[in-house]
């Protein structure tokens, strides 16, 4: 079998059940996804290093799970005829991230101003995994304004971007790295 099939070199691609543009809003949504994805296997990665020994498993666990749901997600975005087969995210995978997203918070000092993304390599990684998760989540409500979607992809992808916030945080605080705040912020968390 050959990695390239040259299908697509006309500007199409195929979807369940169809083609379409390379530049459809769905294949730009479960794209921007995929991209995502990309960067959850670098953040993983960065918490993988040896010197860390247990300090970060319970997290690299949490987003090799993410990514197997991103895929979902992007699963959910492809078909052309939404809903025929039956989705894969639901509610329960939105709720389970809240779960996280308390625990994790739990560990970080209180917020009173905002934050700039950075501190350890592993925060950094994981705020970029934060604001590449935003435009899926802009991308799919694009989509969802066009076309019928499963509405619950961008509740978990709203969901998510706050868990990668929270993580990046506790990485911070489990290396003993502060975040820096802006220095131009009021105290707008209270």
């Amino acid at each position: 079998m050959n990695l390239y099939t040259r299908t697509g070199d006309k500007g199409e691609t195929s979807v369940i059940g169809g083609r379409v543009p390379k530049d459809d809003a769905r294949v730009e949504a479960y794209g921007t996804i995929d991209e995502c994805n990309a960067f959850v296997g670098l953040a993983i990665c960065q918490l993988e290093d040896d010197r860390f020994g247990e300090r970060y498993a319970d997290l690299r666990s949490q987003l090799r799970q993410v990514q197997h749901e991103l895929f979902d997600c992007g699963s959910d975005l492809s078909y052309v005829r939404p809903g025929k087969l039956g989705y894969k995210v639901t509610e329960e995978m939105a709720a389970r991230l809240e779960s996280w997203i308390d625990q994790l918070d739990g560990e970080a000092p209180p917020l009173k101003r905002f934050i700039l993304p950075g501190g350890s390599p592993a925060s950094a990684a994981l705020h970029v995994c934060r604001t590449v998760c935003r435009r899926a989540e802009r991308r799919v409500v694009t989509l969802g304004k066009q076309r019928e979607i499963n509405w619950q992809v961008a509740v978990y992808l709203n969901r998510l971007s706050d868990y990668f916030f929270a993580a990046a945080r506790a990485v911070n605080a489990r290396a003993g790295v502060a975040d820096t705040e802006y220095e131009r912020s009021g105290e707008v968390f209270r």
